[in-house]
């Protein structure tokens, strides 16, 4: 019976980490109501409350970590480019 759960839970794992993903390009356009980033390729991705939106400008750089939930891409990290203020 253990082996069946821990089968069971490895095969669940498996799956949730198959919908997970990452990607970069150039913002495109924010959405501040809809809490939504669009890149320079067309793909939108769901932000979530606590995200700095004033941090966030079109033209930049960014990576993003994501999820597909419910059919949306929500944004689980990003990376945004170095600020050097040489």
């Amino acid at each position: 019976m253990r082996t069946l759960i821990g089968a069971v839970a490895a095969t669940f794992l498996l799956c949730i980490a198959a919908f997970a993903g990452q990607t970069e390009g150039l913002i495109k356009k924010i959405d501040k109501d809809a809490l939504t980033l669009t890149l320079d390729d067309g793909k939108s991705y769901k932000l979530n409350a606590e995200t700095d939106l004033d941090a966030l400008k079109p033209g930049m750089d960014i990576v993003i970590a994501y999820d597909v939930t419910n059919g949306e891409n929500v944004v689980t990290d990003m990376q945004l480019p170095d600020s050097d203020s040489d």
